[in-house]
């Protein structure tokens, strides 16, 4: 019997899973780390969202099992925040309102985050430990965790960009966790580099999503996920069944999201130096959280995205993946391998969904969480016993001294290069599946067999170089220490007196140096790496409620039991894309059958040519290296794709910036200053007139009065002997005109 969806409580579980980490992000910000224990209560809190989170898939579980449709959606339930009009009702056009969407992807991206959000807070709690900005690391890694949670239970595109964004700041603070140590300047720079590169690169996907957005709401009046699926199945149907023009664009614009968080190519410069950050956020990055974040997007949006639109996600992560990998055959450093092999699983995913096979990505999407998770805190692992040492050339010999992780780590690696068993080999057959559907079916054309072809051959060097690593780092002799005399960390013998000298591939020698000999990780560590070796092992295939254990050979696995088209999108929308895939039963079962052929041929493969290089004939990479001369460092180099960014965005920006310093310098401000010079000459001009003229004139005829007055005043003395005088006088004068007139 299943276990019914009860909204009261269920929604409430839901709600708390990503408030949690919220509450204990504000509980370790407000105390700043004067809790003693802070970073365990941080870590018991997403243990609790892990429970509740896992929880809620198997119900989930048991109710696909079942045969009812589970696609619950707080708002038409009821549950809802109105973010700008209360009054209105929560699906009106003006109103944003905040829900839930819980489907069956969702429930399986909500626990597997949780679970790998917990082992890597499980993980930090022995990695972090003496930082000096230990509750500052455990605050932003659970902030992170409550954005990545709330993006995944999002009902809507506008809050899932919010949380989006969130991330995006996050990923800023904690990838430049260590810019606040000044001890090692190279390492602070790099770190402060590193996280404004990635903070800046997924700014530009971030903007194109914005206005694919836009778009979208402009046309369909809708930021939800659900409306947003059918109001563009019905502007299909009103166009005569083929996809309006402003779709492919929308569509292509919020590929661009994709493009930029899951670092596919030309946007996965900032991944790579994402290394700079502490090893727990390389997992919380790299495996379950921000670079998933745009593979998600691609399974919410799919039903919007025209056909053209697919073409571009299939060259796109088709592309990446093949360049990813052949990248990360040549690189030395441990984190870095995994950076470029996250770059291309990210690609398979990205390929899948353009390729049709939706579900087959969003699996991968899953398992890859898990074991990628787990290889990222195994090198951290191999790190710390290393002594921060990172350089695979230094390293050797560790399956006797780090046991448990190099088992760990073994198996994840067997994950991802997909042996069968292994939950990789499930996932990445479904990719490979979907592209022979691709090839095999009625809708044939060339960048399908271009898909095939670069998925098939990215498979194959994955084996390789993930096998690579696993031999440089845990066979042969420990090659990173020359211990003299005395003990070894942890206080045991080390009697070891060895100095060997490493044979690099590009021909250069590492030599040892001195330093105890590494030790196993403490147990946070190991038992963060055992949950998650073990969910790689078997997170693609495991025990269902039906009573099957092992059914390997069967099509379907417990992800497509649980994720379909009609789960994931409702039964009108699901039946849309079925329809517009034309799936051809008797194309599908040959296009499985050569998927498994293929799966069981190439890991092999990959795997014996890394154990013919690195265990058997150890001169050959050298003279492979020396032959292919140019080619080698080319792609050494990353194919000269980070100078050619310097030399055309980056520095294409400074001289932008400087044109627009001249511009603002001579042209605005020289306008803005002739026009002030011309009014100054005005109000000096202004001023002359009004002293000159109008002060003039005033003056003048005050002067004039005053000497009409001091003249007047001769006469006007006030003294009777003048006037007598001034009288007798004028008389005589008087008389003397008229007698001589």
């Amino acid at each position: 019997m299943p276990w019914p969806f009860d909204p009261d409580v269920d929604f409430a579980l839901l709600l708390a899973v990503p408030l949690i980490p919220l509450v204990g992000y504000v509980v370790q910000i407000v105390l700043r780390g004067r809790l003693p224990w802070g970073d365990k209560l941080l870590t018991a809190g997403m243990f609790a969202s892990m429970v509740i989170a896992v929880f809620l898939a198997a119900k989930a579980i048991h109710a696909v099992q079942a045969g009812e449709e589970f696609l619950q959606e707080s708002l038409k339930q009821g549950y809802a925040f109105k973010w700008l009009y209360e009054t209105l009702p929560a699906d009106h056009a003006l109103n944003v309102a905040a829900g839930i969407l819980y489907d069956p992807l969702g429930a399986a991206m909500l626990a597997m985050v949780a679970v790998v959000s917990f082992c890597v807070h499980l993980f930090s709690i022995g990695y972090m430990h003496g930082d000096r900005r230990y509750h500052i690391f455990f605050a932003n890694i659970s902030l992170f965790s409550f954005a990545m949670l709330g993006l995944v239970l999002s009902d809507n595109i506008l809050f899932f960009f919010i949380f989006w964004e969130i991330m995006g700041l996050m990923s800023y603070l904690l990838i430049g966790h260590f810019s606040h140590d000044p001890g090692n300047a190279y390492f602070h720079r790099w770190a402060t580099w590193a996280s404004k590169k990635a903070f800046l690169t997924t700014r530009v996907g971030d903007v194109s999503l914005f206005l694919g957005i836009v778009i979208f709401y402009a046309h369909l009046g809708t930021f939800s996920f659900t409306g947003l699926w059918e109001g563009t199945r019905a502007a299909v149907q009103a166009n005569g069944g083929t996809f309006p023009a402003w779709t492919t664009w929308a569509g292509l614009l919020v590929f661009g999201g994709t493009v930029g968080k899951s670092a596919q190519f030309p946007l996965n410069i900032w991944l790579p130096d994402a290394m700079a950050g502490p090893t727990p956020v390389s997992a919380m990055i790299h495996a379950a959280t921000m670079v998933a974040a745009g593979v998600f997007l691609l399974g919410r949006m799919y039903p919007c995205f025209s056909p053209q639109v697919l073409t571009a996600v299939t060259i796109v992560g088709a592309f990446t993946a093949l360049f990813a990998a052949s990248i990360g055959m040549v690189v030395y450093d441990l984190k870095a391998v995994l950076a470029w092999s996250t770059i291309s699983q990210l690609g398979f995913m990205v390929a899948a969904v353009g390729l049709g096979g939706v579900v087959a990505g969003m699996f991968h999407m899953v398992t890859h969480g898990f074991f990628k998770a787990c290889l990222f805190l195994s090198s951290g692992s191999v790190i710390l016993g290393c002594h921060h040492e990172q350089d695979m050339r230094r390293m050797g010999g560790l399956r006797r001294h780090m046991p448990v992780t190099f088992v760990c780590m073994l198996l994840a690696t067997c994950a991802i290069s997909g042996l069968p068993f292994f939950s990789g080999f499930y996932s990445k057959d479904l990719i490979l599946m979907a592209g022979y559907e691709g090839v095999l079916g009625a809708h044939f054309d060339g960048w399908k067999v271009f898909a095939l072809i670069a998925l098939a051959l990215g498979a194959t060097l994955t084996a390789f170089y993930m096998f690579r690593l696993i031999f440089m780092t845990f066979f042969g002799q420990y090659r990173g220490a020359v211990v003299q005399h005395g003990q070894g960390r942890g206080g045991h013998d080390a009697h070891e007196h060895h100095e060997e000298i490493v044979h690099a591939e590009d021909g250069g020698i590492a030599h040892g140096h001195g330093g105890p000999l590494p030790e196993e990780s403490p147990l946070p560590i190991t038992a963060a790496l055992c949950v998650l070796a073990f969910l790689g092992v078997v997170g693609g295939h495991f025990w269902l409620a039906d009573g099957h254990f092992w059914r390997f050979w069967q099509a379907e696995t417990w992800f497509q039991e649980l994720v379909t088209v009609k789960s994931m999108y409702g039964e009108a929308v699901g039946e849309w894309i079925r329809a517009r895939m034309s799936e051809d039963a008797h194309v599908e079962h040959l296009a499985h059958g050569r998927a498994v052929i293929s799966s069981l041929l190439i890991a092999p493969l990959g795997i014996f040519l890394a154990w013919l290089l690195y265990m058997k004939r150890r001169e050959w990479p050298a003279r492979i290296t020396a032959a292919l001369g140019e080619v080698y460092e080319t792609v050494k180099r990353k194919y000269y794709v980070d100078e050619l960014v310097d030399a055309t965005a980056i520095r294409g920006t400074v001289v932008l910036a400087a044109i627009q310093r001249w511009i603002d310098e001579k042209i605005v401000d020289g306008l803005v200053n002739l026009v002030g010079r011309f009014h100054r000459g005005v109000g000096f001009f202004h001023e002359w007139f009004d002293r000159a003229a109008v002060d003039g004139l005033v003056n003048g005829v005050a002067s004039v009065t005053q000497l009409c007055g001091s003249i007047v005043r001769l006469f006007q003395t006030g003294r009777i002997q003048q006037y007598v005088t001034f009288a007798v006088g004028g008389g005589l004068i008087a008389a003397a005109w008229l007698i001589l007139a």
